[in-house]
């Protein structure tokens, strides 16, 4: 598993992650929520659709909108376990351990509270 710190550099230079951001509909459903309740569904979401060995619809079980969680996801390359493998180092194939669920969540966090929205 890559430093976080590290991969958030990376990302930084990806034109392609670099294009998300909030729409209106999930700027307003973060701000009526809160922070601390998208970084308890960004945990529902991971733990749901990400940690398992074998998600179901790997590669497409994130929407592209919808949710601040989503967009912070395929920002942060969290979205599926091709992307973990890729930018973060997290092979496919078998459950994410705790500390990989954590390096998750603390991507998904740092970009909702960093993120220029405009």
């Amino acid at each position: 598993m890559r430093p976080l710190d590290q991969v958030l550099e990376r990302l930084s230079e990806s034109q392609f992650r670099r294009r998300f951001r909030l729409g209106p509909r999930e700027r307003g459903y973060l701000e009526a929520k809160g922070l601390e309740t998208m970084i308890a569904h960004a945990r529902d979401f991971v733990e749901q659709r990400l940690a398992p060995a074998a998600p179901a619809n790997d590669g497409k079980q994130t929407p592209m909108r919808g949710h601040p969680v989503f967009i912070a996801q395929h920002a942060t390359a969290t979205c599926c376990r091709s992307c973990l493998a890729k930018w973060y180092g997290i092979p496919a194939g078998r459950p994410l351990s705790e500390l990989e669920k954590a390096q998750v969540i603390a991507a998904i966090d740092h970009w909702i509270r960093t993120t220029d929205q405009d």
